[in-house]
């Protein structure tokens, strides 16, 4: 009777490190501020982000399109941060199996990620809009933060700790609709792509598939923005349920993606450079590690 095959170790690939998706964020967040600044700053009758961005380079220079970076680098090193990281892990705990993980357990880890990154990140979104909206004030109303992470302490030692909630409820579900969208659509859409038209890993799928995965995450977070942004703008007290039913009844069920343009031409370029960066990210992380950096955790029966 011959001895049973020896079992042989698979080797399987290290996780790339936790952090990479936000310092991926950070550096699309550093280069699209301006625009996401002046979006922001748009009040009154100047809706066009041009004249904003134009108007804050005559009064603050070129400088004060960075306005508030800082906070932005707080809340994409919270917020993106662990979205990412939760993200990877929910889809290795719904996802034990071999082959392609399917489209619904990738939405599932992204609406994990979303609600848990949404309460982690909430302090920095605070911190980042308060930064942002600082000089359209008067002088006398600033806040005057020299950083993120000084303005976190000021909020926390003036207002307690109740300030890190604030605006929580609106900003996870925020974050549930987006990340269940945009990081399970470009996962999704570069296999689909691969699949599809043979295409290689490299830049271009890359971009085709943040192109897919940024008209997704517009398409699905246009419906809640409009609605938010209604009710935020009304005056009258009317209910959640109450606006929706007189727009739908008024405009017809599209009313729910006006302004889908702007807001894709918005999210796209951000959705771009983040999946862009995080790429060549693992990239690196490869070639610093080398070929033999594999560790032989699971085993295979011959």
């Amino acid at each position: 009777m011959s001895a049973p095959a020896p079992t042989v170790p698979v080797p399987v690939k290290k996780p790339y490190p936790k952090y990479l998706g936000g310092l991926a964020a950070t550096f699309a967040a550093s280069i699209t501020h301006p625009l996401d600044l002046t979006n922001r700053l748009q009040t009154g009758h100047e809706k066009s982000m041009l004249r904003a961005m134009k108007n804050t380079l005559n009064v603050r220079g070129v400088r004060g399109l960075f306005d508030g970076l800082t906070g932005t680098w707080l809340r994409q090193m919270s917020y993106s941060l662990c979205r990412f990281a939760a993200y990877d892990q929910a889809k290795s705990m719904l996802h034990t199996g071999s082959g392609p993980m399917p489209a619904h357990k990738l939405v599932a880890s992204g609406s994990i990620a979303g609600a848990v990154a949404g309460v982690v990140g909430n302090p920095g979104e605070t911190i980042m809009v308060r930064m942002q909206n600082d000089y359209a004030k008067p002088a006398a109303e600033r806040l005057g933060y020299r950083n993120g992470l000084q303005g976190l302490w000021r909020m926390t030692r003036d207002e307690g700790l109740r300030s890190w909630t604030r605006g929580m409820g609106p900003n996870v579900l925020r974050s549930v609709l987006m990340n269940s969208s945009q990081i399970p659509a470009y996962d999704w859409g570069k296999g689909a792509l691969m699949k599809a038209t043979g295409m290689k890993d490299g830049v271009p799928l890359h971009v085709a598939a943040s192109l897919f995965s940024g008209t997704v995450a517009t398409t699905v977070c246009s419906p809640a923005d409009v609605i938010k942004s209604r009710m935020m703008s009304s005056s009258s007290g009317e209910g959640t349920f109450s606006t929706i039913a007189r727009a739908f009844k008024k405009e017809g069920p599209l009313f729910m993606f006006k302004g889908w343009v702007p807001s894709w031409a918005r999210l796209q370029p951000t959705t771009i450079l983040i999946f862009l960066s995080l790429e060549q990210l693992k990239r690196a992380t490869d070639y610093i590690r080398g070929p033999a950096a594999v560790a032989a955790g699971v085993s295979a029966a011959a």
